[in-house]
């Protein structure tokens, strides 16, 4: 019977420790994990590669911030293969090989199957709509993400951001603000996300997480599981 509540939450793949204050706030014994140091330097995250061993050690809620996506997306195919499945691709990324990026691909797989199979009734992944190559390898009873944007949670931005979620409900809105017009400055600055120039820290800024949006999976996420986790104790 389980005595020591509230719930024991994992993040995974996140730095920034956005998600773990967010869980933190509500009470909950909450732990991050990556392989890079936080930048928060909290004391409570853990360096480690997730795939090893920390997945069985009892969590009630895992949340999977960031897993590497890049090779795994829609939008990465093109750099994978050309028509069909597993063919050379036209042309590859300036100073890569097709032997690089397939690398890449198998440790996305590996990250997010391990993640998605680990012992833990209540797993929310963060990834968006995978290419047909990826969805090939992943187990056969992952659903399809559930889609939010951050302009629902308060931040003017845009940034389709999806979610796997097995024992969890999809994210409500919490401040739904109204969208610019198509085509303003405004609506540029809430594009932001996708009109960064490239640069050595582009892929870290892209994947920060949005605190109105942790919040409310804190809320939401930590609320619902607490139920379950006092119901069955």
């Amino acid at each position: 019977m389980r005595t020591d509540l509230p719930l024991r939450v994992l993040i995974a793949c996140e730095t920034s420790g956005v998600a773990r204050r967010a869980f933190s706030d509500l009470g909950h014994d909450v732990w991050s994990c990556d392989i890079l140091p936080a930048e928060d330097g909290s004391n409570r995250h853990i360096i480690c590669d997730v795939r090893d061993g920390i997945l069985n050690e009892g969590w009630d809620l895992l949340a999977v911030l960031h897993p590497p996506c890049t090779r795994l997306c829609r939008s990465g195919r093109r750099w994978m293969s050309g028509p069909g499945n597993w063919t050379p691709p036209k042309r590859l990324p300036d100073g890569r090989t097709w032997e690089s990026m397939r690398e890449e691909f198998e440790e996305g797989v590996s990250i997010f199957t391990a993640c998605w199979n680990a012992p833990i009734e209540r797993v929310a992944i963060e990834n968006p709509e995978m290419n047909d190559l990826a969805r090939a390898r992943m187990p056969a009873d992952l659903p399809r993400p559930k889609m939010v944007q951050p302009f629902w949670f308060g931040h003017p931005e845009y940034k389709a951001t999806g979610w796997y979620l097995r024992g969890l409900r999809p994210l409500v809105a919490t401040d739904m603000l109204t969208e610019p017009e198509r085509g303003s400055d405004e609506w540029k600055r809430w594009s932001k996300v996708h009109r960064m120039t490239p640069g050595p820290e582009r892929s870290r800024l892209r994947s920060r997480s949005f605190p109105g949006m942790m919040a409310a999976a804190a809320e939401q996420w930590g609320g619902f599981a607490l139920e379950k986790v006092k119901a069955a104790a």
